[in-house]
């Protein structure tokens, strides 16, 4: 099943469950509303009625797909968890971590689908990071391995847009660099969990104007979703709607001096989940 927030002309963000290349609202089933991130916990319980509606079927391309995710509390990302990317991050002068490595993106930076990149007038090293993004489905905390894959409601395509100087050189921590307003594209949808075979063996694709930059599958993780879960659970509770954007593959800009330039076109897409696309624009100070 695959749900996302909509809006179309100047109305209300709503619900749909996206059949195709268009979508049914359910924000009028019993029980779910508008807000996504208000009926995960009851996500499984709610789901045979939300297969079950009926209704007029829109288009989506006469629709604006927001962010699936409403107002997540948390969207943390890991670093350098593919090994031939921890590689070209070494052979670019980083240090490979010898456990997970945490950072926070603030959620102020969270975008839909097709929003725009924002391109900082303050730097000219914009690069782009493909992930898989998992989104918790209840509260949790001290999570087993074993049992992780209980507490996941479904997946999106991440674009980890990060800021090189400001990660790497301007800021100790990663934080800044990779919380730059509209530098965290999410979509297109929520596909739950149940749709997916494994998460561990996805193909995903990054292109910039129609050039192929990343091209990998999920198994290459170093520490896979389930033990990512289990690592920060230890520390935390994850909440419905957190979002771990689960690390990135080879082929990012740094190693090679080709970051974004204004004008560009970044597609993002993981098989079986989607694909997001976003353009980027410059800065407009006032």
């Amino acid at each position: 099943m695959k749900i996302a927030r909509y809006r179309r002309g100047d109305g209300p963000t709503r619900l749909g469950r996206v059949d195709g290349d268009h979508l049914v609202d359910i924000s009028s089933v019993p029980g779910v509303g508008v807000s996504l991130r208000a009926i995960l916990p009851e996500l499984p319980a709610l789901a045979p009625a939300i297969r079950a509606a009926e209704g007029n079927a829109v288009p989506l391309a006469d629709v604006v797909l927001e962010a699936p995710v409403d107002s997540p509390q948390k969207y943390l990302g890991i670093g350098m968890n593919y090994k031939e990317h921890a590689e070209e991050a070494r052979a670019a002068g980083i240090p490979i971590p010898t456990s997970q490595l945490w950072f926070n993106k603030q959620v102020s930076c969270i975008i839909g689908p097709h929003g725009d990149i924002v391109k900082p007038a303050i730097s000219d090293q914009l690069d782009y990071e493909i992930e898989l993004a998992v989104v918790i489905g209840r509260p949790c905390r001290h999570v087993a391995v074993e049992d992780a894959r209980s507490v996941i409601a479904g997946y999106l395509v991440a674009n980890d847009v990060s800021v090189r100087d400001w990660l790497q050189k301007r800021s100790p921590t990663f934080t800044l660099g990779k919380s730059f307003d509209t530098h965290g594209p999410l979509g297109p949808w929520l596909t739950t969990d149940d749709e997916i075979a494994d998460p561990l063996d996805l193909r995903m694709t990054l292109s910039v104007n129609g050039d192929v930059r990343q091209d990998w599958r999920t198994d290459d993780m170093i520490y896979d979703v389930y033990e990512q879960i289990a690592y920060l659970t230890q520390v935390m509770t994850l909440q419905p709607g957190d979002v771990l954007a689960t690390g990135t593959p080879a082929g990012i800009g740094a190693p090679t001096g080709r970051f974004l330039a204004v004008g560009d076109v970044v597609r993002a897409e993981i098989e079986g989940l989607g694909a997001i696309e976003n353009r980027v624009v410059a800065e407009v100070r006032p």
